[in-house]
């Protein structure tokens, strides 16, 4: 395999918990800070899709770090705080016999910790080609807000056992994940496949294409709240098909910026509006 040039291997770092196949050299240590949003929405993706009374804000502030074990072996741990706000959300409890306007306005906001993931990536195949393997535990670290339908992440433990692959071009790359999202407490898992392909357009500058699906095995029956089901974070069979771009600016070999713009084609239960991401990375 050609000599991959110090930035590139950043480069496949960048996003949270990297999807690529390559490892950090040992003692090399990676870390990321970002922000994700998504802004004032009350339309979701559905079977068909559907809408609420009101606005949602999910906003996430991430750190992302990698960590160098051996040459071939990478440990990840990502840690994200999540942001969220229901604005004048509008909601009937059908438990509740009332005359008249039966109707609650919700108005609430919350920051606290989403599932925290701890992982390892291992390369056991270095030539043209290479082909490595990832294993990550997500938490049941976030929380629920009963009042207000609020949770900042998945009520359970999540397993994700992934196969990469890649390949590195002179001023190019192309990288392909395929696996699968098993979650405890009854909510479904979901299938994992995606990729992407990027380019150094300019001497400083990358620019990157990429494609990521999940979708639901349909194999969980977890009954959530009332609240949690019309605001519809983190509920079950969540799925999506995403395409989008990111790009990246260099200031030295260890230290950029990174600006992500996914848009979705298909989703379930999700959010049908597109997000944005930003971050700072630096490497030691």
């Amino acid at each position: 395999m050609k000599k991959l040039p110090k930035f590139l291997l950043l480069l496949l770092s960048i996003s949270v918990f990297s999807q690529g196949p390559w490892t950090q050299k040992k003692g090399d240590f990676y870390t990321q800070i970002s922000l994700s949003t998504i802004s004032n929405y009350n339309e979701f993706f559905g079977y068909p899709d559907y809408s609420i009374n009101g606005k949602i804000s999910d906003n996430t502030i991430q750190l992302y770090n990698e960590y160098g074990i051996t040459n071939n072996t990478t440990l990840l741990v990502n840690i994200p705080l999540k942001l969220i706000s229901v604005n004048n959300l509008n909601y009937i409890d059908p438990a509740v016999d009332c005359i008249g306007d039966c109707s609650q306005n919700i108005n609430d906001n919350k920051t606290s910790l989403g599932n925290l993931e701890i992982g390892v990536k291992h390369n056991f195949y270095k030539k043209d080609w290479l082909f490595s393997g990832q294993l990550s535990l997500e938490t049941n670290t976030s929380s629920f807000y009963k009042n207000s339908g609020i949770r900042t992440g998945y009520d359970a433990f999540t397993f994700t056992p992934l196969f990469l692959s890649g390949k590195s071009f002179k001023k190019s790359y192309l990288q392909t994940f395929i696996g699968a999202k098993i979650r405890t407490n009854n909510y479904s898992s979901n299938f994992k496949f995606g990729g992407e392909y990027g380019n150094k357009i300019l001497k400083n500058f990358w620019l990157i294409g990429f494609l990521d699906i999940e979708k639901s095995f349909n194999n969980g029956d977890i009954i959530l709240s009332d609240k949690n089901l019309i605001t519809s974070l983190y509920i079950n069979n969540q799925e999506y098909g995403v395409v989008g771009i990111k790009a990246i600016g260099e200031f030295s070999d260890n230290f950029g910026v990174t600006a992500s713009l996914p848009a979705a084609f298909f989703g379930n239960n999700v959010a049908k509006q597109v997000a944005l991401s930003v971050g700072v990375y630096k490497k030691f």
